[in-house]
């Protein structure tokens, strides 16, 4: 069921704080799922990288008239999460390969510049 309308400011941050383009957390989210060999490793269900992950790149498909009571918490639940780890001016910020890859899986790359 489509929500009637996503508010605005949450659109506008969701947009804000994932940075990565569709093909870029689509790629990312793939290379965390492969093996050393490049195959995608079983147990994922068809799908790749983190479940949250997986949902933003849907999201990053859809217009906002299309967006479900769903995707609208996971837009919510992303913004908390970058923003709780980032702080809000999001400025490129270096950190421990974990720290970047959790938020890269995401969608957002904290080494990249605001847009």
């Amino acid at each position: 069921m489509a929500v009637e309308h996503v508010d605005e400011d949450l659109w506008n941050e969701f947009h804000r704080v994932v940075n990565m383009n569709s093909r870029e957390l689509g790629e990312w989210l793939m290379t965390r799922t492969a093996d050393e060999d490049g195959a995608v490793e079983p147990g994922t269900q068809g799908g790749v990288g983190t479940p949250t992950g997986e949902h933003v790149l849907h999201i990053l498909g859809k217009r906002r008239t299309d967006l479900t009571e769903d995707d609208a918490r996971v837009m919510r639940n992303v913004v908390r999460r970058v923003l709780d780890e980032r702080r809000d001016d999001l400025e490129p910020t270096a950190g421990e390969a974990h720290w970047r890859h959790r938020l890269m899986s995401m969608g957002h790359d904290p080494l990249k510049p605001v847009r």
